[in-house]
């Protein structure tokens, strides 16, 4: 493992308008190109979080992950965030893991906001993601995941000699009324996972009247920030130290006595 770049980028997401999503975005990510590993965007960047997914959902061959896929490659670093997108008769919202090859791992959310009603116009996912990234480990979620602390649970396993993941990721449409709980759910998650956490929020105000504080950031293992966003359109890179990471692993070993459990679907 190697110092690792993330860039955190909080935006004002355009509601239900991809091509200006596009714009907009584009032109707050490539002045990163040579400057970082990994580019995180919020969640459904291209539409807002919307139930209409029918009118804004994307295609996996369609313009939205073309772009993203030329955005990868144009920065040269890895892009993520995530997407409505339509398979068959279903939507789901959808992390891309987009690398600077055009190669990429996706991520369906598993837990579907039902005070919104997105259980009810998505369907969830099943299987959590780990990609790798300059040798280090990724645990990339979405937005309501952060409530679910055994979805996210981190392990070690010993066959292997390694944990899970290294870093937790979490990308969110996140209103400001309930910042106290994006903020410190953030840092348990850290604590409880021995690992690097970072969560990506919009700002602005969308299409449901819903205001965004953003509060996006970068927290050490021991839920310590070391990078923390404003209220306004910001964008922002972290460098995360993997030495760090181990002396704590190796000095406060509390993953030697977790709990052994198995997650099903």
């Amino acid at each position: 493992m190697t110092p690792l770049r993330v860039s955190l980028v909080q935006g004002a997401t355009r509601w239900h308008d991809a091509p200006a999503n596009r714009d907009y975005y584009g032109a707050l990510v490539r002045p990163l190109a040579g400057g970082t590993d990994l580019v995180v965007l919020p969640e459904t960047f291209l539409s807002g979080f919307t139930n209409d997914t029918l009118g804004n959902a994307e295609a996996m061959d369609g313009e939205g992950l073309r772009w993203l896929r030329v955005l990868a490659a144009d920065v040269g670093a890895v892009v993520t965030g995530s997407v409505v997108v339509r398979e068959g008769e279903r939507c789901v919202n959808r992390l891309v893991w987009m690398r600077p090859d055009g190669s990429f791992e996706q991520y369906d959310k598993r837990h579907l906001f039902r005070m919104a009603g997105e259980h009810e116009r998505y369907a969830g996912g099943g299987e959590r993601l780990v990609v790798e990234l300059h040798g280090w480990r990724v645990c990339p979620l979405v937005c309501y995941d952060l409530r679910f602390p055994v979805w996210s649970r981190n392990r070690y396993d010993r066959a292997a000699a390694r944990f899970d993941y290294d870093l937790l990721l979490y990308v969110a449409n996140w209103p400001s009324a309930r910042r106290e709980p994006w903020r410190t759910l953030l840092r348990a998650r850290a604590i409880e996972n021995w690992c690097y956490c970072v969560g990506v929020n919009r700002v602005g105000v969308d299409g449901n009247d819903l205001n965004y504080s953003g509060d996006s950031v970068a927290t050490d293992y021991a839920g310590q920030a070391l990078l923390e966003l404003g209220p306004q359109e910001q964008v922002a890179t972290v460098r995360l130290d993997p030495a760090a990471l181990a002396a704590h692993r190796e000095r406060f070993p509390a993953w030697m006595d977790a709990d052994d459990f198995s997650l099903r679907p």
